[in-house]
């Protein structure tokens, strides 16, 4: 399966530009079975979602559109208020017939301010694409370990984020550690640009179970990178070195 991981330079709040801009890159990259965005993909990361957060699901029509479109699946994250008025940060996995599944970030950034106005999720969210099981994750969630524990059910993990330069050792760090400990590929898409509080240099990735550096994308460069998975490769090496038959 071909991944292609879209860095991009969001625009503050600006979903039109931002989607078009995304589109762009999509286009310059054609051919990939999967795309991924980062956190809110279509405005930047917003802790107060007033005035930010959609309700008329413009991010999540293009996102359908897009898959439809190229005939592929396409996930990234956004701010929205749902049916109940509860602010959601939420990763949206769209297939390429439409049909979509999400996840709502369960760990909030509370230093920063995001867990004063939206909701947690409370389900750990596994996708499948022809044939591969997917995590979905969002930014923080990498720093908890204990949710993201594959119990054998999943072969990849996708983190997508907004996460500033000056934590992006821990963003390294804790990608590759995620990636040996549930043995799997590990997908971290971020951001680079500035928003009104934080700078972000990037950093993309996919890492493979061995945590090595599969994929990187250059650091404050908007682009594309991409890569295959290996999945003979994959359960090739879990059965040779069966890890997570002895997790705790």
């Amino acid at each position: 399966m071909k991944i292609t991981l879209l860095q991009t330079n969001i625009v503050w709040n600006n979903p039109q530009l931002n989607c078009a801009n995304a589109s762009a890159l999509i286009a310059q990259n054609s051919g990939a079975d999967i795309y991924i965005l980062p956190e809110m993909f279509s405005t930047g990361f917003a802790t107060d979602p007033e005035g930010i957060a959609e309700t008329n699901n413009y991010s999540l029509n293009w996102l359908k559109n897009t898959a439809q479109q190229y005939n592929a699946a396409i996930c990234g994250s956004v701010a929205i208020k749902d049916d109940s008025g509860l602010f959601r940060n939420r990763l949206y996995f769209v297939y390429p017939n439409g049909d979509v599944n999400f996840y709502d970030k369960h760990h909030l950034f509370g230093i920063g301010g995001e867990a004063a106005h939206f909701t947690k999720g409370e389900e750990r969210v596994v996708v499948r694409y022809k044939d591969i099981r997917i995590l979905l994750q969002i930014c923080y969630d990498i720093r908890f370990p204990i949710f993201s524990r594959n119990r054998n059910d999943y072969d990849v993990a996708i983190y997508v984020a907004n996460w500033p330069t000056t934590r992006l050792a821990a963003w390294n760090t804790l990608l590759h550690a995620r990636a040996i400990e549930n043995q799997c590929y590990v997908v971290g898409v971020n951001r680079c640009g500035n928003d009104p509080t934080c700078e972000y240099s990037g950093g993309s990735m996919l890492i493979d179970a061995y945590g090595r550096t599969i994929i990187e994308a250059p650091q404050n460069t908007e682009c594309a990178v991409s890569a295959t998975l290996d999945m003979n490769r994959l359960n090739a090496f879990r059965q040779k070195f069966p890890v997570l038959n002895d997790a705790d």
